[in-house]
């Protein structure tokens, strides 16, 4: 990240744009050229539009100047986002199709002689008739095929930055990078260069990234941030810096309202924390982040939950079927729940909506399961430092985050997990299926607290109607994380007090 900044303070245009003035530490220098690059596909046209239409907003004469697109094609571009292209001159410098006749061939001069000098000419003449406050060429390249050589290329660009730089205009350069060969020389001109890029996954949606590559006198977010286009335009979602935020504050805990199970974890979850509820199919991870959740909405707490595995109607109904008052919570808009399209995500668009829930006031946040967010980008590198951002935001904003860890195997003491617990957790609570006397049990244990004392204690752990029950603890046994414990009956002391039931 560059950290330079202006001697002189400069009037900052908004690109318009949701989250890229964020990463350009505000917005855009007034009255400079900037240059957007990107293949095919990646948004320049839409940038270029959204950018003209913020200015047309603020009542300022905008000019499009095409030299490939027609303006028919522009304007089907404007309405597919919703978008009224009534303030924007936009301006079509396209060869003439007289060119196609024989007679149009030019014998005695090369045709970029003749067709970049028209070209030139036609966008200086609009500018010097409409004066406008913000512009945007769409392509380069053209020019640069037109220009038929480096030298001459530059040496045009150059002239256009120095016409510009008379008339308060702040100008966006569009750069496909179809001319043949890599070109940096508008690079080097260009006060900020902002590229587009996109790659294809192996199954789902395309990932989208736009990097800062330059931006003189400004401070800016470094690095690739993910970006959308949706309806309404792009849609930038800055890479998360937790240590921005940073907060000191004192933290209170969120008990879940059983008497037991708070005090197996020294009172409740402390807020601040993240929590990593884990253990096999089926032990009830997810009813039991379901239980701080109803805990926390009892006590008019707003709270959010993301489901990437489970569907909001499944999991309303297995709350009613525990006796839990979630649906109430979630129909009164105090829960929110909201189901992640695996194939259609991005770290960057996943954390962007955990934060919005965040900033909105949820005071506790589940995320089930972290499996599913693995899984849904299989392509991805980093997640885990993608997730552990998210949690030191969240943990700075006092937020009690609850992760789901589904464990591989069913019993004993060598189950995986794909997640590096002690990483991402202040704490982990871990749920146990153990045998006794013919029948599958369930055993709660905290084997982590980073922030105060806990029991070390297992203890019995049922779900039925009446909710979830945590029972006493799981004395007189040897082995119970094994999922085949020996009952010490000699043990006669703890005898009576350890009967499971």
């Amino acid at each position: 990240m560059t950290t330079l900044h202006n001697h002189v303070s400069s009037a900052l245009l908004s690109s318009g744009i949701p989250g890229l003035d964020n990463i350009l530490g505000g917005g855009l220098t007034a009255d400079r050229i900037y240059l957007v690059e990107g293949e095919p596909g990646t948004g320049k046209t839409t940038t270029g539009l959204q950018f003209l239409v913020e200015g047309a907003r603020n009542d300022e004469t905008v000019v499009y100047i095409t030299l490939a697109e027609t303006a028919a094609e522009l304007e089907g571009v404007a309405l597919s986002h919703g978008w009224s292209i009534s303030g924007i001159h936009i301006h079509e410098v396209l060869p003439s199709e007289n060119l196609l006749h024989p007679e149009a061939q030019y014998t005695m001069f090369h045709p970029s002689e003749v067709e970049m000098g028209t070209t030139t000419q036609l966008i200086l003449s609009v500018i010097e008739k409409l004066k406008p406050s913000r512009v945007v060429i769409d392509s380069l390249s053209e020019l640069q095929l037109l220009a038929d050589s480096p030298l001459r290329y530059r040496r045009q660009v150059l002239a256009l930055k120095q016409f510009f730089a008379s008339r308060s205009c702040t100008v966006m350069l569009l750069d496909d990078r179809t001319a043949a060969g890599v070109d940096l020389q508008v690079r080097s001109i260009a006060h900020g260069v902002l590229t587009l890029e996109q790659s294809v996954k192996a199954y789902g949606t395309e990932r989208r990234q736009v990097r800062v590559v330059k931006y003189r006198g400004r401070a800016f977010r470094g690095g690739m941030h993910d970006y959308d286009i949706v309806y309404g335009g792009l849609r930038v979602y800055p890479r998360l810096v937790a240590a921005e935020s940073r907060v000191l504050a004192k933290r209170s805990q969120l008990r879940s309202d059983l008497p037991a199970l708070d005090a197996l974890l020294g009172g409740g979850l402390e807020e601040g924390t993240s929590t990593l509820l884990a253990g096999p199919p089926g032990t009830g991870k997810s009813s039991l982040a379901s239980q701080f959740v109803a805990a926390a909405s009892s006590r008019g707490q707003p709270t959010a939950m993301f489901l990437f595995e489970e569907a909001a109607n499944n999991l309303l109904n297995r709350a009613d079927g525990l006796g839990m008052n979630v649906r109430r919570h979630f129909e009164s808009g105090l829960l929110t729940i909201q189901q992640v399209d695996p194939a259609e995500l991005s770290p960057g668009e996943f954390a962007s909506a955990v934060c919005k829930a965040a900033d909105g006031g949820a005071r506790v946040i589940v995320i089930d399961s972290i499996n599913g967010y693995l899984n849904a980008m299989p392509d991805e590198r980093f997640l885990a430092t993608h997730l552990h951002e998210l949690l030191t935001y969240l943990g700075q904003r006092g937020v009690v985050t609850i992760l789901v860890a589904v464990q591989q195997g069913m019993m004993g003491a060598q189950m995986t997990s794909s997640v590096d617990a002690s990483y991402l957790a202040d704490n982990i609570v871990m749920l146990r299926y153990f045998e006794y006397d013919g029948e599958v049990k369930q055993a709660i244990s905290v084997f982590k607290k980073r922030s105060g004392r806990h029991e070390r204690t297992i203890r019995q752990f049922s779900m039925s109607d009446r909710g979830i029950e945590v029972g006493e603890t799981l004395r007189g046994f040897r082995g119970i994380l094994t999922g085949v414990p020996v009952y010490l009956a000699e043990t006669s002391a703890a005898g009576d007090d350890a009967r499971v039931h």
